[in-house]
């Protein structure tokens, strides 16, 4: 499994898992999208993918 995707020209990341039916991966994407990720499922075989990507909004700076 390839670990990035470009979906509609944006790049998106494997979580890492693989999900073994469509009802695993849908909870897994709505909890994701809670977070404020976007999400994209794929079937490939009898396994299911999800890929996600968050556009960064806020950049915190530290002072040195």
């Amino acid at each position: 499994m390839d670990n990035v995707r470009f979906f509609d020209e944006k790049k998106f990341m494997w979580d890492g898992k693989t999900h073994g039916n469509e009802n695993d991966v849908q909870k897994m994407k709505t909890e994701y999208e809670t977070n404020n990720f976007e999400t994209r499922a794929v079937q490939e075989e009898e396994k299911y993918f999800l890929f996600t990507r968050r556009v960064v909004t806020e950049i915190v700076l530290e002072k040195q």
